[in-house]
């Protein structure tokens, strides 16, 4: 019951913070030597369940604009149904998994600073060129990045998001929540279809105990998160499970190239 437990407290870190926990769950299975192949299906699974709360928050909080945010995914879906279809070496998975844990974790403890409404990439009355163009480039390379990983990508959409000021972090965590659930919809279908073996979907039901307890820890913190705690220190807290679970994939993946 351990691992039911600790995916319940992942999915309700990263939905008070408008992420759905795909890549913790992954690292979690890892580290519980669950077969690498079947992991990235019961993550897209608890991500679907997880932000799918925070989309229906969102959306009735009218944080998310579907007219801006389309670019961003009408590219990324189909990349990430591609990416889901890639067979890649569990070492690599492992490596990619950590380092992108690891990175997301130096993000979210790092310091943010307030910027002004208009950048050098985004102004509501001139919207520069070069910002018109990062949308379907960005969200190709995100979408399928996520697909290959088995996540949603709203750990890799996030920071960009913000680096180019593209709204608040209410519309910025909106975004990456309907970001989430279409790539996590995508990926699955990609990763399904990878599985030509019947007999590697029979071990996933052993882990049915995650999935309502990713439903119940995701909900409540989609419901509470921004209203009745302190978001900030959830974020923190976050971070460090995230930086704690990074680590110990670095050291499996040093560990499995043959570094010590």
């Amino acid at each position: 019951m351990v691992l039911p437990i600790l995916f319940l407290v992942t999915a309700f870190l990263y939905a008070c913070v408008g992420f759905g926990g795909g890549s913790t769950y992954n690292a979690l299975l890892v580290l519980n030597d669950t077969d690498y192949k079947i992991l990235p299906l019961i993550a897209l699974s608890c991500n679907l369940l997880v932000v799918s709360g925070g989309v229906w928050r969102f959306s009735k909080s009218r944080h998310i604009q579907i007219k801006k945010i389309l670019p961003w995914i009408v590219f990324s879906i189909p990349a990430a149904w591609v990416g889901g279809l890639i067979h890649i070496p569990e070492i690599v998975f492992v490596g990619i998994l950590g380092i992108s844990l690891f990175l997301s974790a130096l993000k979210m403890l790092w310091p943010e600073k307030e910027r002004e409404k208009d950048s050098l990439f985004v102004s509501e009355k001139n919207p520069s060129p070069l910002f018109s163009a990062l949308p379907p480039i960005i969200g190709t390379g995100l979408g399928f990045l996520a697909g290959i990983t088995g996540i949603g990508g709203g750990i890799f959409l996030a920071p960009v998001l913000h680096l180019l000021n593209w709204g608040n972090s209410k519309n910025i965590a909106g975004t990456c929540s309907l970001f989430i659930l279409v790539n996590s919809f995508s990926g699955l279908v990609g990763q399904s279809m990878k599985l030509d073996e019947v007999d590697m979907m029979l071990p996933i039901f052993s882990y049915w105990a995650v999935f309502p307890a990713v439903l119940i820890g995701g909900q409540i913190g989609s419901w509470i998160g921004s209203e009745r705690l302190n978001k900030k220190l959830i974020k923190k807290l976050t971070a460090f499970l995230i930086l704690y679970v990074a680590i110990r994939l670095l050291f499996r993946f040093s560990s499995m190239a043959g570094l010590f």
